[in-house]
């Protein structure tokens, strides 16, 4: 059984904890997860199984699309609810909502938060902040796509989110409390779209331990790529396809099997980046 899984995570697990979770549901060690999700998040997290643990670099999608709610007056270490409070403000109310959220909107830098598995010389950042030790943390380029009012109620407000993949949410609505004047935290956090993969598809698990599925195949999950029907020996003997693509193909057999996914060589070729037989 090889394929993507698509879990809506439950609150409170941490990514690894589901993929151990789905290890012992389908009885195979090969699990693998992409789009790591924090514990306090919930929705679509992508599950490979087996084989599909070979193509999940290919399904770190891009963009994504989250619901997040902040709440004004408090910001934490953690810059969510789970973390210690280091800065209170009376809330007082705010102006001018709809255009600070739409100065969010487009390409900027933001420095993510201490608490991630960002690394530093080597070292997670949670690592350092949980001796206490204080690093540099870069900025990194982010794109936001879309940033939608959802909800506001006096100093809480829920936000509908499209961005780049590497966007931390907890350090938007950070950013978006001090733009309207108070440190802020994240509340609540659910991605319901990862690339091609939207909630609706997703299962619990629970639903996946009584129902053992179900598991979409290679070649359904690969169905958005550019594709390529090759003689297998092409791809069994890892030959390069002259082709002025530039850009990956999934190279299928002549009976409809997905073989690999190739990638342009500079050359005028495409070479295999993943053998998925």
């Amino acid at each position: 059984m090889d394929g993507i899984i698509l879990i809506n995570k439950p609150q409170g697990m941490t990514s690894h904890d589901v993929v151990n979770r789905v290890r012992r549901i389908m009885h195979t060690k090969k699990v693998g997860h992409c789009g790591t999700l924090d514990p306090m998040a919930t929705g679509v997290l992508v599950i490979g199984i087996n084989k599909a643990t070979k193509a999940m670099q290919f399904l770190m999608s891009e963009e994504k699309e989250y619901r997040a709610t902040l709440k004004l007056g408090s910001s934490t270490d953690t810059y969510d609810a789970e973390g210690k409070v280091i800065e209170t403000k009376p809330f007082t109310g705010y102006e001018n909502l709809e255009e600070v959220l739409s100065s969010f909107k487009g390409d900027s830098m933001q420095k993510p938060p201490m608490y991630s598995a960002i690394k530093i010389n080597g070292k997670k950042l949670y690592e350092y902040a949980r001796e206490g030790i204080e690093v540099e943390v870069p900025e990194r380029p982010i794109t936001i796509y879309k940033l939608d009012l959802v909800d506001a109620h006096d100093d809480e407000i829920t936000i509908d989110v499209k961005c780049s993949k590497g966007t931390y949410i907890r350090s938007l609505c950070v950013d978006i409390g001090k733009a309207l004047g108070y440190p802020a935290h994240m509340t609540a956090l659910v991605r319901n779209q990862s690339g091609h993969f939207t909630i609706d598809q997703a299962v619990t698990l629970e639903e996946l331990e009584e129902n053992n599925g179900p598991v979409m195949p290679l070649e359904e999950v690969f169905s958005f790529y550019d594709s390529m029907v090759v003689d297998e020996r092409i791809v069994m003997t890892g030959q390069k396809i002259k082709s002025d693509k530039d850009h990956n193909v999934a190279i299928y057999s002549k009976e409809g099997k997905l073989l690999a996914i190739y990638g342009p060589d500079g050359k005028g070729n495409l070479k295999s980046l993943r053998g998925l037989f």
